[in-house]
């Protein structure tokens, strides 16, 4: 059984929270078409119906060209993109906390 992100458990599980988990994950990166859905564990044919809203709304913006593969990444200059960022290291930081919490309980 696969476990599901803090990401994913708050925001809910969808084809779209799942790319932005991921890209949330990898801000820093770009990446194919392939690579986003094949990593955030959905289909391709599901990221191209979501796709023209990423595009429209400016989630992800296109980096470069490798032969014919255009690159992607998190578009961080969005605003809805930088209030994710903050709600995304929030929760690592409270789970790092909780956990933090729960050794010094055993301990």
């Amino acid at each position: 059984m696969e476990t599901k992100s803090l990401f994913i458990e708050f925001m809910g599980d969808s084809p779209t929270i799942r790319v932005l988990d991921y890209l949330l994950t990898e801000r820093d990166l770009d990446f194919s078409i392939t690579d986003m859905a094949k990593n955030a564990g959905i289909g391709r044919s599901t990221l191209y119906r979501i796709w023209g809203n990423l595009i429209k709304n400016k989630i992800i913006m296109p980096t470069r060209t490798i032969g014919k593969a255009k690159l992607y990444k998190l578009n961080r200059e969005n605003m809805t993109i930088k209030k994710l960022i903050e709600i995304d290291d929030a929760l690592i930081l409270q789970d790092l906390k909780m956990r933090s919490e729960k050794q010094k309980v055993i301990v």
